[in-house]
C-alpha cells in the first residue's frame, strides 16, 4: 500500500481548487486471514493447523475489492417484500439484490452453514469459527440464515424421520435462492421464530397454537394458527418454531412449501425497519392454519430448540467479533496513512494507546472464541468441553457483544469525519453492533444462563475454575481476578443481583487466562494491566504506563 503524498497542492487546471492528499489508499484487496496474527495463532492452537491453507485462500476472497463492493451493495439496496403478484395472489416472497445472493454463495460454498456436521474432524469447529470472524467483516446481515441453518442441524437430527428427508440438501455446499418447494431444490436453508409479541424472551407465554392432524406425536403433522413477532430470513425453505400443543410449548419444523407443492400458510406481514442488519430480512409473520411437523416430544419444545439458541448465541458472539476485527483493521490503517502535526497517527503516543486497547480488545475475543469452538469440537467426546461450552457460550456472548458497539465508536472516531459517512464501512458496522447482543437472549438473559448453568450443572464451572487454575501463579493479577471470582462463589445469595459484575469478571478472567497461556508477553502484561486492574479506564485509550502499545498495534494488523 502506498503512502499519501505530503508535498503542497498542484493545480493541474484553473478550475482545480486543491489536490487530495493526506489520505489513506482503498483498503481492499487484503487477505482478512494473513493478515491477522492472532486469528492465524489461534486456528493453529486450537485444533485446525490443516485448514491453514483453505482459510488463507478464503481470507483473500473475502478480502477482495469485490466482495467488499458485493457487501456494501447489498446493505445499500435492501430486501424487498412481494406479497402478492399483480393478479392479488399470495406471493408471500422477499426479493434480494444480486450482491447479497453473491455473499451467500461465497459463504455457503465455504460450508459456514454445515461443514461440521458435513465434515467432521478435529477442529473442523475451530476452521468455520474463524471463517465466520473473516465474513463478518464484510457482510454480516447474510450470516443470519447461515447460522440458523448451522444451528438448525442437532436439533433435525433428533427426529431422524424429519431430517432424514431434509438434512442431505441442507449439508449441500451449493446455494440455490429459487422459490420453490424442497424436493426441486439443489440446496436448502433453515431459519427459527420463536418470539412473539407478549413475550420475547419468555417464550412460554407464546399464544401460537398447534392442533394435531393425524393423532400426534413427534413427526406427525399440526395445523399452526399464530403469530411471530421476529422471525428473520423468512426465504429459508423451513423454520423451527415454537407453539402451544395439547401438552404444551413443542418445536415444529414449518416449510414454505406444503409436500404437495403449494405454499404453506405463512404470511408475511411487513418486513422490519431495524437501525442494521438492513441486507437480511427480518419479518413479522402469520400462520394461518399453516402445517408443521413436531420435532421431539409435545410439551419439550423449549429443551429442544435450546440447542440450536445455544448455537445461535456463540454466532452472535462471532459476528461481534468479526465486525470489531474490521473496526480494529480500519483505525491502524487510517493512522498508518494519515499525518498531523508532522507525524503519522500510529505515531502519536495517545494514538497509539487507543489502537493498542482496541487491539487488545479483539484479540482476547478471538482467543475466547476460538477455545470456544474447541470445546464445541470436543463436546462429544469430552464432557468436561461440553460442561465448560455451557457456561462460556452465554458468558461469551454478554462480553464481547456488550463491548462491541463501543469499540466501533471509538474506531469511527480515529477516522473522524470520514468515518462518519457512508462511503465507508464503519456506520454500518457500528449499527450492525446492538444486535447481536439482542438476539438470542438479551445481556440480562445471558448473565442468568451463567448461573443457571452453574446451579444445575456444577461440573461447568469446575470445568472452568480448572481452566483458570491452569494459568494461575503466571500473573499476579490473573491471581487476584480469580480469587475474586471464588469470593463470589462463597457467596451465592448476592450473585444474581450482581450477574452482570459477576459474568464480566468471569469472561475478563478468562480471556486474561487463555492470553497470559499464549499470547506474546506485551499482549498478556497489557491485558492484565488494563481489564484487571481497580483503576481499569473508562474508555479505549486507556492502557497505563509500561505497556508496549506500539508492539500490540503493530500487531493487529500485518499488512
Amino acid at each position: 500500500m502506498s503512502e499519501a503524498r505530503d508535498s503542497q497542492p498542484s493545480l493541474a487546471t484553473p478550475y482545480a481548487t486543491h489536490e487530495v492528499t493526506n489520505q489513506p489508499p482503498p483498503l481492499e484487496d487484503i487477505n482478512l486471514f494473513s493478515s491477522d496474527t492472532a486469528l492465524r495463532e489461534g486456528v493453529a492452537r486450537e485444533g485446525a493447523g490443516w485448514a491453514v491453507d483453505d482459510l488463507t485462500a478464503f481470507g483473500a476472497k473475502v478480502g477482495s475489492a469485490e466482495m467488499i463492493e458485493a457487501g456494501h451493495l447489498a446493505n445499500r439496496h435492501t430486501p424487498e417484500l412481494k406479497a402478492f403478484d399483480r393478479f392479488g395472489h399470495r406471493l408471500d416472497r422477499v426479493d434480494f439484490h444480486p450482491a447479497y445472493h453473491k455473499v451467500m454463495a461465497a459463504s455457503i460454498k465455504q460450508g459456514l452453514h454445515a461443514s461440521p456436521w458435513s465434515e467432521p474432524r478435529p477442529g473442523a469447529q475451530v476452521k468455520r469459527a474463524a471463517g465466520m470472524i473473516l465474513m463478518s467483516q464484510v457482510e454480516v446481515g447474510h450470516l443470519c440464515p447461515v447460522s440458523m441453518t448451522y444451528a438448525s442441524v442437532p436439533v433435525l437430527r433428533r427426529q431422524p424421520d424429519l431430517g432424514g428427508a431434509w438434512l442431505p440438501k441442507i449439508l449441500s455446499r451449493d446455494y440455490d435462492p429459487r422459490f420453490l418447494p424442497a424436493p426441486q431444490k439443489k440446496a436448502l436453508q433453515i431459519g427459527m421464530g420463536m418470539t412473539e409479541k407478549q413475550g420475547g424472551s419468555d417464550v412460554r407465554t407464546n399464544a401460537t397454537q398447534a392442533v394435531p392432524l393425524d393423532g400426534g406425536g413427534p413427526g406427525t403433522a399440526y395445523a399452526i394458527t399464530g403469530h411471530k413477532w421476529f422471525m428473520s430470513a423468512p426465504m429459508c425453505d423451513a423454520f423451527l418454531i415454537l407453539a402451544q400443543a395439547p401438552a404444551g410449548i413443542s418445536c415444529f419444523l414449518l416449510p414454505r412449501f406444503l409436500p404437495d407443492g403449494s405454499l404453506n400458510a405463512i404470511r408475511i406481514q411487513r418486513l422490519k425497519e431495524k437501525v442494521g442488519n438492513r441486507s437480511n430480512a427480518s419479518s413479522e409473520v402469520e400462520f394461518a392454519n399453516a402445517t408443521g411437523w413436531l420435532v421431539g416430544e409435545e410439551g419439550r419444545g423449549v429443551s429442544t430448540i435450546i440447542e440450536m439458541a445455544s448455537y445461535s448465541r456463540q454466532e452472535s458472539a462471532l459476528a461481534s467479533t468479526g465486525l470489531m476485527r474490521q473496526a480494529v483493521v480500519q483505525a491502524v490503517h487510517h493512522a498508518r496513512h494519515r499525518r498531523a502535526f508532522q507525524r503519522h497517527l500510529i505515531d502519536q503516543p495517545l494514538m497509539t494507546n487507543v489502537l493498542a486497547d482496541m487491539a487488545l480488545e479483539v484479540e482476547a475475543a478471538t482467543a475466547l472464541m476460538l477455545r470456544l469452538a474447541r470445546a464445541v469440537d470436543a463436546q462429544e467426546d469430552d464432557p468436561l468441553e461440553q460442561a465448560l461450552r455451557r457456561i462460556v457460550t452465554p458468558a461469551a456472548k454478554y462480553w464481547i457483544c456488550k463491548r462491541a458497539p463501543i469499540l466501533a465508536a471509538e474506531a469511527m472516531e480515529v477516522l473522524g469525519g470520514n468515518g462518519y459517512v457512508e462511503d465507508g464501512i464503519l456506520g454500518r458496522i457500528y449499527r450492525e453492533m446492538p444486535v447481536n447482543s439482542i438476539w438470542e437472549g438479551s445481556g440480562n438473559v445471558m448473565c442468568l444462563d451463567v448461573l443457571r448453568a452453574m446451579q444445575r450443572n456444577p461440573e461447568s464451572l469446575e470445568a472452568l475454575l480448572a481452566m483458570l487454575r491452569d494459568a494461575a501463579g503466571a500473573d499476579r493479577r490473573l491471581d487476584g481476578a480469580i480469587a475474586r471470582i471464588e469470593a463470589y462463589l462463597a457467596a451465592p445469595a448476592e450473585i444474581e443481583a450482581q450477574g452482570r459484575r459477576f459474568v464480566e469478571l468471569l469472561a475478563v478472567t478468562l480471556q486474561a487466562a487463555l492470553l497470559v497461556n499464549h499470547a506474546p508477553a506485551a499482549v498478556a502484561d497489557a491485558f492484565c494491566a488494563s481489564r484487571l486492574a481497580d483503576d481499569w479506564g473508562h474508555a479505549y485509550g486507556t492502557l497505563p504506563g509500561g505497556t508496549d502499545q506500539r508492539a500490540i498495534a503493530e500487531r493487529a494488523f500485518a499488512a
